[in-house]
């Protein structure tokens, strides 16, 4: 197997995301594209795979030219892309998952593609259900599940984007196996994208860095980090560890807190979150971090307005059904009765999440802002009172595409509103952009900025004088420079006396910057106050249930 790229160039407008990029990959190796966010591995990748089409340049295969501008096109040359996010489908399960992108997969029949799916797993060490639901399975599940969907489409060159995100320690050391296994037996070529240099140096063959759309380094491994650091950002990067800054000063008390999570429901949570301390949140994937942090911020649960109006509807439902049952058609009850549900299924969502709060609150679970308890308040009025929340789909839950940086400051002065001061919100604009470093324009629209840029939007429109924030993986897919740009953006906040609470899946980084680490395992919490003692090894076991 070999894959050859000659002069592969990519243009959008004046920027030149790639710029005559040329290399050789051989088959039975491990390769790794590195560079700093913004160097154009990205559009690289997505013209392996048929997601973007080259402006120039040359794709061979074996020695064969390759005309590749389409996904599909991509598969039927053998090169597959296993994304962040794996493609799958949620409602669905793993063998429908499984069966979806094979060519005429409505005559398979779902007794052969099970016994293919189980003897593919087997080979690779995986251990899926077929039966279960693609929305149960953890981030690493649903890696290994694209992964061999993939290769029943016949791929032979993988490549990868930032795979260790949102996977523990084992379920890494399995991936990783696989691929070498994948590489060194069946001669595939194997391309990993990561920013995580410990990743790289443990499992690949040769480093290619990018830098501004150009390919200006290639290296064998082992290489020196200081080597890729210096090739990935034209310098050394200083490394600075954070001082303990937090008083014994408490501001967040949480008593007898439990929470239903996708994997498990966390039992009687305690925790007290001292002004200006740092709490990293560890566990696998789905073990409750996102949703201990979202009901600390008033997202997900009923307000009191939330729970009055889903009260009106139960007893509105309850009026119409008295109402429309006394029609002689019985399948027009049945249709009308289907319409009502639909139409007030989600307030009925509400009405049980509040009873089962309330079930929760008769367990004297309670949450406490500076000595008041703010359980049952809503996000808006608890940003008002100093907690804000930033979640880890930027541009699902934090920011929109299509607005510019100035419309998004416009939207953070909530007081203002309908009225809009544009002056006003292009100063702040204008002063963001210098203060947080943001390599941007006032009315540059936010889904061009790269992940880095856009974080450090997201923490300029944060209000002043917070009291707490709370980050789910605040430095997702971000290389090493702006990962620390953005670390030190945050700390910077903590010596104001603002207190962090984040969750990530890299273990170095919770070890790095906590004061303190609250593991998530098996519906359990487990506080551990000496991070500085720790090792990534030993949170792993603890994330995996050993004591």
């Amino acid at each position: 197997m070999r894959l050859e790229i000659h002069n592969i160039s990519k243009s959008f407008g004046p920027l030149k995301a790639n710029d005559h990029i040329s290399f050789t990959f051989e088959g039975g190796r491990i390769y790794a594209i590195l560079g700093e966010n913004g160097a154009g591995k990205s559009t690289l990748m997505k013209i392996l795979s048929g997601y973007q089409s080259a402006s120039s340049g040359q794709i061979i295969i074996d020695g064969k030219s390759a005309q590749i501008n389409s996904p599909h096109h991509a598969i039927a040359h053998g090169i597959g892309m296993l994304y962040q996010d794996p493609l799958d489908f949620a409602p669905l399960t793993v063998l429908e998952n499984y069966i979806e992108g094979k060519p005429f997969n409505f005559l398979m029949r779902r007794r052969e593609a099970e016994a293919d799916l189980l003897a593919r797993c087997k080979i690779l060490g995986f251990n899926l259900n077929p039966h279960a639901m693609v929305e149960s399975l953890t981030v690493g599940e649903r890696q290994q599940l694209e992964i061999v969907r993939l290769l029943s489409l016949g791929v032979s060159i993988l490549i990868l984007d930032e795979p260790t995100t949102g996977i523990s320690a084992e379920q890494k050391s399995q991936l990783f196996q696989t691929l070498k296994n994948l590489a060194r037996e069946q001669n595939m070529i194997v391309i990993l994208v990561s920013h995580k240099l410990a990743d790289v140096e443990e499992l690949c063959d040769e480093v290619l860095v990018l830098r501004r759309g150009k390919l200006v380094g290639h290296r064998f491994l082992p290489c020196e980090t200081e080597i890729l650091v210096e090739m990935m950002f034209g310098k050394r990067l200083s490394q600075t560890s954070p001082q303990p800054l937090y008083t014994n000063k408490p501001i967040l008390k949480i008593h007898k807190l439990s929470i239903p999570a996708r994997l498990f429901t966390i039992q009687n949570i305690n925790l007290e979150v001292r002004e200006g301390e740092v709490i990293g949140l560890a566990g696998l994937d789905g073990s409750g971090q996102v949703e201990f942090m979202r009901v600390i911020a008033g997202i997900g649960r009923p307000t009191w307005a939330d729970q009055l109006t889903a009260m009106i509807a139960l007893a509105g439902m309850w009026w119409v059904f008295g109402k429309i049952l006394d029609e002689s058609s019985a399948v027009l009850n049945l249709a009308r009765i289907a319409i009502l549900i639909l139409i007030l299924g989600p307030m009925l969502k509400t009405l049980y999440l509040y009873i089962r709060q309330r079930a929760n609150n008769a367990q004297n679970a309670q949450i406490m802002l500076n000595g008041k308890n703010i359980g049952w308040r809503g996000y808006r009025d608890l940003l008002e009172r100093g907690i804000a929340y930033l979640a880890a789909g930027r541009l699902e839950e934090g920011l929109v595409a299509g607005l510019t940086l100035v419309d998004h400051s416009a939207l953070a002065e909530r007081s203002s509103l309908p009225h809009v001061n544009w002056v006003r919100a292009w100063h702040r604009t204008k002063q963001a952009i210098t203060d947080f470093s943001i390599k941007g324009r006032p009315f540059s629209q936010i889904q061009t900025l790269s992940g880095g840029n856009q974080q450090r939007v997201s923490l300029s429109l944060l209000p002043a004088n917070l009291r707490l924030i709370l980050l789910e993986n605040p430095t997702r897919g971000l290389d090493v420079e702006s990962a620390g740009h953005i670390w030190s953006l945050l700390l910077n906040r903590r010596k104001k006396g603002t207190a962090i609470i984040f969750s990530s899946p890299d273990l170095d980084e919770i070890i790095d910057y906590s004061d303190r680490i609250l593991v998530f395992s098996s519906g359990q919490t487990t506080l551990v106050e000496n991070p500085e003692q720790m090792t990534t090894a030993r949170l792993g076991e603890l994330i995996g249930g050993k004591s």
